[in-house]
C-alpha cells in the first residue's frame, strides 16, 4: 500500500477519503468561507482555497513564497498573509483549515508538502522583495516545519522556490506526465518538486535571496557518520544505515552514552521539529526523545537496540543506535510462507509451523522482559519485529512506548494490531495474539475495519495448518474485542452465498450501488487513494470502470450514474489515457450508448495524445490505440473524429510505439518512472497494464484490423521485451522482477504477460512464446494471495487462469480457478449486508475496478461466463 495512504484514512473509517473532509466543522479558517473582497475571485482544489485579484494577470512561472506553520499558529499565518495580499493585489492560496494543516503535518504526509500553509505568487522580483520583507517582520518567531523543497528566507517561517504558477505539463523521457516549467527557448521541462532545494540552471538568483542562499551553502555543523543506505523516509525524517566517522569535532553531540567503534554499522534516525506529528500531536523530535527514554530504560535487554548518542545538527535531532541484525518479519514471511506459489506438502507446512511458533515464543519472551522493566511497547506488528537466521528476534521503533501503570489506551498503530479498549500491558498481549494468527494467515489488516472477522480468520488458519491445540483459544482469548469503527461493515453472515453462485455476484454489485454518492462531484464511488490523483471518473480507480463492470456483467446502470459521468466528461481533459483518463471514460460512455459525448471527449483529448511518450495500456499510447481500433471496428469510417479517421489515428500511434519497442530504451517499463523509479530496488513494470504486453496487445489487434503480418511480428517483439524482465523462481515459475520481490499479477506481473502470449499463440506458432507460456501461467497458482483485487490480487490471477484454461488445455491447472474463487471469501467483508472487498493494503474497502468490488465482480463473472471480458480489448 502507498505509505501516504494514512492521509486518506483520517476522514472515514470505511473508505479512503479526501483529507479535506476530516473534521471540517469548527476547524476551517474564516477566510475559507467568507466572501472575498470586491474584485477578487475564489477557486481551489485538494483542500486549498485560492484567491486572485481579477485585475492581475499572473505569469506562468516565477518565484513563489511559502509560509510554514503549525496547527496552533496557522490561523495567524493565513490572516497576516491575506491582509498583505489583499492590500497589494497579490494572488495567494491557503489550506482551508487547521484540520488540513494537521493532516499534512502527520508522520506519513508528503514530505515535500509538509509545512506549506500559504502560497503567495509575486508577479516580479520587486513584489517578491516587498512580500518577504513585510511578512518576515510580521511573522518573525513563528514556528513551522522546514519546507524541504525550498530555500529558507532569514530565520522565520518564510520559504521560496522557483516553479510553475499555472498548471502546465510535459512528459519525461521515461514516459511520466509531470508538472512543467518553461525554459527560455520555450521547451517545457519538469518542475522538479524533490525534498531538496534546487534552482533551474537558467534562472538567476534575485538579490533579496542571495544572503539566504549563501547562509544555506555555508559550511556548518555536520554529522560524523557516513550514510551507507537509506532505509526509510517519512515526513518526520529519515532512517539510515551509517558508519561512525573519525572527526569528532564535526558532530555537535548533545548526549553520549558510549562511543561507537568506527567500523560498526549503526542505525541513524532523524527527527524534524514541528513535522511528523503523531495522533497526540507530538512532533518527530518529541517522539524521538520518548524513544530514547524507552531504550535507555530497557538497556541491556537482548533484542533492544542500545543508544550510542543523541546529536543535534542544525535544527534536526539525530540518534545513533545499534542496528538489530536480521530482516523484518514481513520480509521473513515473504521468503518462508509455504502457501505462496506452488502448493506445499504437509512436511513443509509442519516445518513452517515449528519455526513460526519458535519465533512467536521469542517475541513473547522479549515483550515480557520489556514489561518487567515497566515499559509497554505499544506498537507491536511485523514491520517492527526483526528476526535473524537463527530465529532470534529484536524490536525497533519504540516511539509509542510508555510507562506501565499509566492506565493508557493505544493511540496509534498498524492496521489490525491495535486495540481501542485494552490498557497498558494488555495492548501488547492483544498484538501478540494477532501476530500469532498473522504467521498463518497474514490478512489481519482487515480487522481494522471488521474486528468480528477474527473468528473466521482463525478458522481458516486452523484448516490450512496443523496448529497447536491451544492456538484458537490463545488468539481469540487474548485479542481484545472492540466495536467496529463503523456499523456498516461486518464479517460476512453465515448464510452468505458461495462465490460460485449468481446470488454472490448480485451481492457484490449491490454493495457498489449502496456506496454510490451521485450528489458529489469529486467521486461517484469510493475507491483507491489513486482516485485523489487521477480523479473520480477514470476507468481504473473511478466511476467509468465501476459502470462498465456493472454493464458487462448484466446489471442495470442507474441513469443518475450515467449523467454523473457525462458531466465529468464535459470537464477539461486532465489526462488522455485509457485506464487513467479521457479515453477510458469515452469508451464506457460509448458502450452505454452515449456515442456523441464519447466522440467529443476523444476529440478534445487528441492534442494531449500527440504529446504522449508513455507506452502503456494504463495511461499511454497502447491504451489509446486500442480504444481507437475498437471504435474503428465498431463503426468503421463513421467513427471519424475531428483529427481524422480512427484507424489512421491508431496507425500513427502504432508507428510511434513500434519505434519505442525497437529502440531498447526503458520507456518507464524496464525502469519505472516517478515514485517507484526513485525508490530503492524498484524492479520493473513488466506486464499487461504498465509494461510491454500492453503495446503487444495493441499490435495484435492492429494485425487483426489490417491483415498486415508486420504488426503481428511487432507484437511478438514487444512481448519478448516483457519476457526479458521476468526471472525464474525456485518453483519453476516465471515472474516479473519487481526488485525486492517477484510479481505474478495482472498489472505488473507474469499473469498479464501470459494473457497476451496466449492471445498471440491463438494466431501464430512461436516456439519461444510456447515455451514461456507454461512457466508464466504457473505463477497464477498460489494458495495464498495478499489482496483480493483484480490488478494485483487473487481476482486477477483467477480471471487469467480461467481464460488460459479455455484457450490452451494442459497449460494450467483448472482446479486453481475454483480454488481462487472459493478463497475470495477469506478476504470478503459485509458492507451494509453486501459482499465487499478491502482495497490495496486491506485497511479500507474499495469499489473501483483496479482494487475493489468492480474488478472482483468482472473476474468472478468471467469465470462463470466466457463471454464476459476480463478487460476491454481482450478477444473472447
Amino acid at each position: 500500500m502507498n505509505p501516504l495512504a494514512q492521509l486518506y484514512t483520517l476522514a472515514d473509517p470505511v473508505f479512503f477519503e479526501d483529507p479535506a473532509r476530516w473534521r471540517p466543522d469548527g476547524t476551517a479558517f474564516p477566510l475559507a468561507t467568507e466572501a472575498p473582497p470586491e474584485g477578487w475571485s475564489r477557486g481551489g482544489s485538494d483542500g486549498w482555497v485560492s484567491l486572485r485579484p481579477e485585475s492581475v494577470r499572473l505569469p506562468p512561472q516565477g518565484w513563489k513564497i511559502h509560509i510554514s506553520a503549525t496547527p496552533d499558529n496557522a490561523d495567524e499565518a493565513v490572516r497576516v498573509a491575506a491582509e498583505h495580499c489583499f492590500r497589494n493585489d497579490i494572488t495567494f492560496k491557503f489550506l482551508g483549515g487547521r484540520n488540513l494543516v494537521r493532516a499534512f503535518s502527520l508522520k506519513y504526509a508528503p514530505r515535500a508538502a509538509s509545512g506549506k500553509v500559504v502560497t503567495i505568487y509575486p508577479v516580479d522580483e520587486h513584489q517578491l522583495r516587498t512580500c518577504l520583507d513585510e511578512l518576515d517582520a510580521a511573522l518573525s518567531g513563528n514556528a513551522g516545519p522546514y519546507i524541504l523543497s525550498d530555500l529558507r528566507f532569514g530565520n522565520g517561517p518564510l520559504y521560496v522556490r522557483y516553479g510553475g504558477f499555472a498548471k502546465r505539463f510535459c512528459v519525461t523521457e521515461e514516459g511520466e506526465r509531470v508538472l512543467a516549467i518553461e525554459r527560455p527557448d520555450g521547451t517545457l521541462v519538469p518542475d522538479e518538486r524533490k525534498p531538496v532545494f534546487t534552482i533551474p540552471d537558467w534562472v538567476p538568483v534575485p538579490d533579496v535571496l542571495r544572503p539566504s542562499l549563501e547562509r544555506r551553502s555555508a559550511t556548518g555543523a555536520t554529522l560524523d557518520y557516513r550514510v551507507v543506505e537509506a532505509l526509510h523516509f517519512s515526513n518526520g525524517g529519515g532512517v539510515y544505515v551509517a558508519e561512525r566517522g573519525t572527526d569528532d569535532s564535526a558532530t555537535d553531540v548533545g548526549d553520549t552514552d558510549d562511543s561507537a567503534t568506527d567500523d560498526r554499522e549503526l542505525v541513524l534516525k532523524e527527527a524534524r521539529p514541528h513535522a511528523g506529528l503523531s495522533d497526540a500531536d507530538t512532533d518527530a523530535v518529541g517522539r524521538m526523545d520518548h524513544e530514547v527514554w524507552a531504550l535507555r530504560r530497557l538497556a541491556g535487554i537482548d533484542g533492544v537496540p542500545a543508544v550510542h548518542e543523541v546529536t543535534t545538527v542544525w535544527e534536526h535531532r539525530f540518534v545513533a543506535m545499534d542496528r538489530v541484525p536480521g530482516v523484518t518479519l514481513q520480509q521473513w514471511l515473504a521468503r518462508h510462507y509455504p502457501l505462496i506459489g506452488a502448493a506445499s506438502g504437509a512436511v513443509e507446512r509442519a516445518a513452517y509451523v515449528r519455526r513460526a511458533e519458535r519465533i512467536h515464543a521469542n517475541v513473547t519472551r522479549l515483550i515480557e522482559r520489556i514489561h518487567e522493566r515497566g515499559v509497554v511497547f505499544a506498537d507491536l506488528h511485523p514491520a517492527n519485529v526483526i528476526v535473524d537466521e537463527n530465529d532470534e528476534v529484536g524490536l525497533v521503533d519504540f516511539e509509542a512506548a510508555f510507562e506501565a501503570g499509566a492506565g493508557r489506551t493505544q493511540r496509534m498503530g498498524h492496521a489490525g494490531f491495535t486495540t481501542a479498549t485494552a490498557l497498558d500491558e494488555d495492548i501488547d498481549r492483544n498484538a501478540l495474539a494477532i501476530l500469532r494468527l498473522w504467521f498463518y494467515l497474514p490478512l489481519t489488516s482487515v480487522l481494522a475495519i471488521a474486528p468480528a472477522k477474527l473468528d473466521a480468520l482463525v478458522t481458516v488458519a486452523c484448516e490450512l495448518f496443523d496448529l497447536p491445540a491451544d492456538f484458537a483459544a490463545s488468539v481469540t482469548g487474548a485479542a481484545t474485542a472492540k466495536a467496529a469503527p463503523a456499523p456498516e461493515v461486518a464479517a460476512l453472515p453465515r448464510d452468505t452465498p458461495a462465490p460460485a453462485e449468481r446470488r454472490w455476484r448480485d451481492s457484490v454489485a449491490a454493495a457498489m450501488v449502496a456506496s454510490a454518492e451521485p450528489d458529489r462531484t469529486d467521486r461517484l464511488f469510493p475507491g483507491d487513494t489513486e482516485q485523489f490523483v487521477t480523479g473520480g471518473s477514470c476507468f481504473a480507480y473511478g466511476a467509468a470502470g465501476v459502470l462498465w463492470s456493472l454493464h458487462v456483467t448484466g446489471y442495470e446502470v442507474d441513469d443518475r450514474y450515467r449523467q454523473w459521468l457525462l458531466a465529468r466528461a464535459d470537464e477539461p481533459v486532465a489526462a488522455p489515457g485509457f485506464l487513467d483518463g479521457a479515453h477510458g471514460i469515452a469508451y464506457v460512455l460509448d458502450e452505454l450508448g452515449h456515442r456523441d459525448a464519447a466522440a467529443a471527449l476523444i476529440d478534445r483529448a487528441a492534442a494531449s495524445v500527440e504529446q504522449m511518450r508513455d507506452v502503456s495500456y494504463l495511461s499511454g499510447l497502447a491504451g489509446v490505440g486500442l480504444n481507437l481500433l475498437h471504435l474503428h471496428g465498431k463503426y468503421g469510417s463513421a467513427a471519424s473524429g475531428r483529427s481524422g479517421d480512427r484507424l489512421s489515428d491508431a496507425l500513427r500511434i502504432a508507428l510511434r510505439l513500434e519505434e519505442a519497442v525497437a529502440d531498447g530504451r526503458a520507456h518507464g517499463v524496464d525502469k519505472p518512472p516517478g515514485r517507484l523509479g526513485r525508490a530503492a530496488d524498484a524492479g520493473t513494470h513488466g506486464g499487461l497494464i504498465r509494461g510491454w504486453s500492453g503495446p503487444a496487445l495493441f499490435f495484435l489487434r492492429l494485425f487483426e484490423a489490417t491483415g498486415d503480418k508486420g504488426w503481428l511480428d511487432t507484437a511478438i517483439a514487444a512481448v519478448r521485451r516483457d519476457l526479458r524482465l521476468c526471472v525464474a523462481d525456485e518453483d519453476g515459475t516465471w515472474q516479473v522482477d519487481g526488485g525486492f520481490r517477484r510479481l505474478p499479477y495482472l498489472d505488473v506481473g507474469s499473469a498479464g504477460i501470459a494473457l497476451v502470449v496466449d492471445d498471440i499463440l491463438r494466431r501464430v506458432d512461436d516456439g519461444e512464446l510456447e515455451a514461456a507460456l507454461g512457466p508464466l501461467a504457473a505463477g497464477c497458482h498460489s494458495d495464498f494471495v495478499m489482496d483480493a483485487n483484480l490488478f494485483h490480487g487473487r481476482a486477477g490471477l483467477m480471471g487469467v487462469n480461467a481464460r488460459l484454461d479455455r484457450g490452451r488445455t494442459g497449460t494450467i491447472d483448472s482446479r486453481q480457478t475454483e480454488s481462487h474463487l472459493e478463497r475470495l471469501s477469506w478476504h470478503a467483508l459485509a458492507y451494509r449486508g453486501h459482499v465487499s472487498f478491502p482495497g490495496d493494503g486491506c485497511s479500507r474497502l474499495s469499489m473501483d475496478f483496479a482494487t475493489g468490488n468492480a474488478g472482483v465482480l468482472v473476474a468472478a463473472a468471467s469465470v462463470a461466463d466466457e463471454n464476459v471480458p476480463l478487460l476491454p480489448f481482450l478477444s473472447v
